[in-house]
C-alpha cells in the first residue's frame, strides 16, 4: 500500500468515527498494519489495536455514566496504602471506578476493591497486613530472602479461590514471565496465583511459578499499567495512580533495612549480603523512577495522580492510615483535572476515537 492509500484508508477510518460507527476490525487493521506510512500509524489511535480489537466488559458495557474512570494502580511496596486514600477520594466526589489494574502492590489493592471490598475494609486489611508479609524469615525454598507463605495465606483468606471472572468489576493484573521475558497481564482465571506473580519483587520472594509462567514483579516492566486499564474499558478516561517520586523533583535517598523484627536487623546490618541488599534495593528505586516516567509518557493516561510518597522505603514499615492520607491528598489536588477528563468536550473526543455517543 502506498502513500496515496494510506491517506484514502485514514480518511475513511475518520469518516466512520465521526458518524458515530465502528469500523470493521478486519478491514481497519487491514489499514493500519499493512500499510507503509509511518504517520498513519501514529495517527490512527490506539495503538493498542494491533494486537487485537479490545472488547468492553459486559460488566460495564450497558452501564456506561458520565462520571465513570478506569483506574490504573501503580506499585510500591507500603506506598500501596496510598491507593486506598485515592479509592476513597473518588468514590466521595462521584467518580464511579468501572475496571481496575494492578501492577506488584497496586494489583492486590486492585484485586480486592474489584471484589467488592470498600476503601474503609482496605485500610483495615493493610493495617494487618504487614505481620503477614513477614511471616516466614528466612527463606530456605527458592531463589529469594523471604518466603511467600505468609501473603499467600493472607491472600487466599481474603480472596479465596475467586477467579477474574467473579469480580465484581473488570479487573487485569500484569507481571513478567521470566520464561518468555515478556510482560503478562492477567484478565481471567485463579486471581491468587496472579497477584503472588505481580508481587514477588525479584531477588527478595521466589518467582510464582504459574504454568507456562514463571512470573515476578509486575513493576519490572509495567509499574503503571494504563495499557491494561485501558484495554479493560477503552470508552473510559484511564487515571493513573503512580508511587514513584516524578522525575523533575528531587531524588529522595532511601536508607534500606529488610524486611524484619529489630532485633534480627541488629544481628545483621554489619554482614555484607545485608549491604548488598541494600544497594540492590536503591538500585531498584531508581529504576523505577525513570521507567514509570517513561511508560506514563508512552501509554498517556488522561490523568495522573502522584501521592507525595517518595520518602517510603520499599521495606519500611508504615502507618497504613498516615499513607492512605497523602492518597487522599493528592486526589483532591487533581480533582480539576478529573472532572476534565469527564467533561462533555472530553467525552467527545474519546467518542470520536471509538465510536459510539459521547
Amino acid at each position: 500500500m502506498g502513500e496515496e492509500d494510506s491517506w484514502d484508508s485514514l480518511n475513511w477510518f475518520i469518516g466512520i468515527r465521526l458518524m458515530g460507527g465502528l469500523p470493521d476490525p478486519t478491514h481497519m487493521r487491514s489499514a493500519l498494519l499493512n500499510s507503509s506510512s509511518n504517520s498513519l500509524r501514529l495517527l490512527c489511535l490506539p495503538a493498542d489495536l494491533a494486537g487485537g480489537v479490545a472488547r468492553v466488559d459486559s460488566r460495564i458495557r450497558s452501564t456506561i455514566s458520565p462520571m465513570d474512570i478506569s483506574l490504573a494502580l501503580g506499585s510500591g511496596g507500603p506506598r500501596g496504602s496510598a491507593h486506598i486514600g485515592v479509592l476513597r477520594i473518588l468514590e466521595r466526589e462521584g467518580f464511579r471506578v468501572r475496571a481496575i489494574s494492578g501492577s506488584s502492590i497496586g494489583s492486590l489493592v486492585a484485586t480486592l476493591y474489584a471484589a467488592g471490598h470498600t476503601p474503609e475494609e482496605l485500610e483495615q486489611f493493610f493495617v494487618a497486613l504487614e505481620p503477614a508479609w513477614l511471616s516466614a524469615w528466612p527463606l530456605l525454598e527458592g531463589a529469594g530472602f523471604l518466603s511467600r507463605r505468609g501473603i499467600e495465606s493472607w491472600l487466599r483468606d481474603h480472596l479465596g479461590d475467586l477467579t477474574f471472572e467473579q469480580l465484581k468489576l473488570p479487573c487485569a493484573v500484569v507481571a513478567v514471565d521470566l520464561n518468555s521475558r515478556r510482560g503478562v497481564t492477567f484478565r481471567e482465571g485463579p486471581i491468587v496465583s496472579a497477584v503472588l506473580g505481580s508481587t514477588a519483587v525479584p531477588g527478595l520472594y521466589p518467582p510464582e511459578e504459574y504454568s507456562p509462567y514463571l512470573l515476578i514483579d509486575g513493576g519490572a516492566l509495567d509499574p503503571v499499567p494504563v495499557r491494561a486499564a485501558r484495554l479493560l474499558a477503552p470508552k473510559l478516561p484511564v487515571v493513573a495512580v503512580s508511587l514513584q517520586t516524578p522525575t523533575e523533583q528531587p531524588f529522595v535517598s532511601l536508607t534500606a533495612q529488610l524486611p524484619v523484627s529489630a532485633a534480627v536487623a541488629e544481628r545483621i546490618t554489619g554482614l555484607a549480603l545485608t549491604q548488598t541488599f541494600q544497594v540492590f534495593v536503591q538500585a531498584l528505586d531508581i529504576g523505577q523512577r525513570e521507567l514509570s516516567e517513561l511508560r506514563l509518557k508512552l501509554d498517556a493516561p488522561d490523568v495522573i495522580i502522584h501521592p507525595d510518597v517518595g520518602h517510603i522505603n520499599l521495606w519500611d514499615r508504615v502507618e497504613v492510615p498516615e499513607v492512605a492520607a497523602l492518597g487522599e491528598q493528592a486526589t483532591l489536588e487533581a480533582l480539576p483535572t478529573l472532572r476534565g477528563a469527564v467533561s462533555f468536550p472530553a467525552r467527545f473526543r474519546r467518542a470520536i476515537r471509538w465510536g459510539g455517543a459521547p
